[in-house]
């Protein structure tokens, strides 16, 4: 006559313990990408209000992990420091132009234009050499939100962001999300009006998960 073994409660308690609780991190998961997927699905996808005026890039292109970044003192700066907030992010040269510093100018008002929202963005300022900015600029990008200026090498910028054809990296407004992903191209000398516009529809389609600061 045979006898079988009965299950272990205890063990049996344990394996639905476990279950569950892999159940329950799933639907966290869940829970917190939707509003992403959900918001990327309406900006790219059904579009409201009409088409985007900048270049949606599609797909997003994530920022380098390696992007050899640095200060303007010379110290590293990692990548992974600029997730967190959208960015409008300018490539230009240290020796900044007339036509660098109304990019510049640019930049500064289509920030205020975004009103309460304006917190959620920050200005970047990449520098694709090593010429010293002058001092009176360094001086004007200090106040009030201070500008993010660092230095990268031309070839790697090159690299993650494009220019449309015919222009050059400087000739653009790059607008990065706070995963880090490069989405939104602005036309060569862009209209800041119909710029906000679009990133108004960004802002809008993200509230349910952006937030304020860092």
């Amino acid at each position: 006559m045979t006898v079988h073994g009965l299950p272990d409660p205890q063990q049996m308690a344990a394996q639905a313990r476990t279950r569950g609780g892999r159940l329950r991190m799933l639907l966290v998961v869940a829970a917190c990408a939707a509003p992403v997927l959900a918001s990327y699905f309406t900006f790219y996808v059904i579009q409201p209000r009409g088409q985007a005026y900048g270049e949606l890039i599609e797909p997003t292109v994530d920022l380098p992990e390696q992007l050899s970044l640095h200060d303007l003192d010379g110290k590293p700066v990692a990548a992974a420091t600029l997730k967190g907030q959208w960015l409008l992010t300018l490539v230009q040269s240290g020796d900044c132009d007339l036509a660098c510093e109304k990019q510049l100018f640019m930049q500064r008002q289509l920030r205020e234009m975004l009103g309460k929202e304006r917190d959620k963005v920050d200005k970047l300022l990449l520098l694709a050499d090593d010429l010293a900015l002058k001092p009176e600029l360094q001086k004007a990008l200090a106040q009030g939100v201070a500008v993010t200026v660092l230095r990268a090498p031309r070839a790697e910028l090159e690299a993650w962001l494009k220019p449309a054809a015919g222009t050059a990296l400087r000739d653009h407004l790059f607008v990065v999300d706070p995963m880090g992903r490069w989405m939104l191209r602005s036309p060569a000398t862009p209209d800041p009006a119909r710029v906000k516009a679009d990133l108004n529809r960004l802002l809008k389609a993200n509230a349910g998960w952006d937030k304020a600061g860092r």
